[in-house]
């Protein structure tokens, strides 16, 4: 463990195992904090993500630095973010502090300047994130809200919104995703057991559609109407 503390001279493998360490305790952290503060920067998680980066960063390119207290700070300000989380969860002032929003920036086709002040973005970056999301008239639109996840959410007013199939009293079939039953040229018996089926009934299907063997199969799919696809 002569790598954990600080030293005048690390070996090569010595910064190999500060590396490994730190990769993986860093995995942990982030495991801890959720999937959120990967996904979406927010305030909370942009503060979190910079003090980590700055924290891990020192021991791992100076030798006479330890990891034990740039690991001992992690884990207080992971035991932080989550406690700032649960308080976020119990009491509203606290969320708007960490969780500002969302702001209206369009109303009824008319540019809010005011949301546009609190969400600190330029006109030029609304009509910019308008244009992401197909729309090049504002006069199109209901509302457009600015998420505290630094995203735009656009609601068309009703004239504008695409026809769908029930606006046309049409009947339509469930929805039906296909699964992956078959991964380079691996089966995935769970997929199997989950679509009732095994592996006999597999392999007749896949000689019915194709000659190619299971192991030449980059990808199959199959549906709820026990449809196969093969993708060689």
């Amino acid at each position: 463990m002569d790598f954990f503390i600080g030293q005048e001279t690390l070996t090569a493998v010595q910064w190999i195992l500060r590396a490994i360490v730190a990769f993986f305790f860093l995995l942990f952290a982030a495991k801890i904090m959720g999937q959120r503060s990967i996904s979406q920067l927010r305030l909370l998680d942009f503060t979190m993500a910079i003090l980590i980066g700055n924290i891990i960063a020192h021991p791992l390119s100076d030798e006479q630095l330890g990891m034990k207290g740039s690991m001992i700070t992690i884990i207080v300000l992971v035991i932080l973010y989550v406690l700032s989380l649960f308080l976020g969860l119990k009491w509203n002032g606290v969320k708007r502090f960490l969780e500002p929003g969302p702001y209206p920036l369009v109303k009824n086709g008319e540019i809010i300047y005011k949301g546009l002040t609190k969400a600190r973005i330029s006109l030029d970056h609304l009509l910019t994130e308008l244009r992401k999301e197909k729309v090049y008239d504002v006069e199109k639109v209901s509302l457009a809200l600015w998420e505290p996840g630094g995203s735009l959410s656009v609601f068309l007013k009703s004239e504008h919104q695409t026809v769908t199939p029930s606006d046309l009293q049409m009947l339509t079939k469930p929805f039906s995703f296909p699964l992956p039953i078959i991964k380079e040229g691996n089966i995935d018996f769970n997929v199997l057991k989950q679509a009732g089926k095994d592996e006999t009934w597999l392999r007749e299907r896949i000689g019915i559609i194709s000659a190619a063997d299971i192991t030449d199969i980059l990808l199959a799919t199959i549906d709820d109407n026990d449809n196969l696809k093969i993708y060689l």
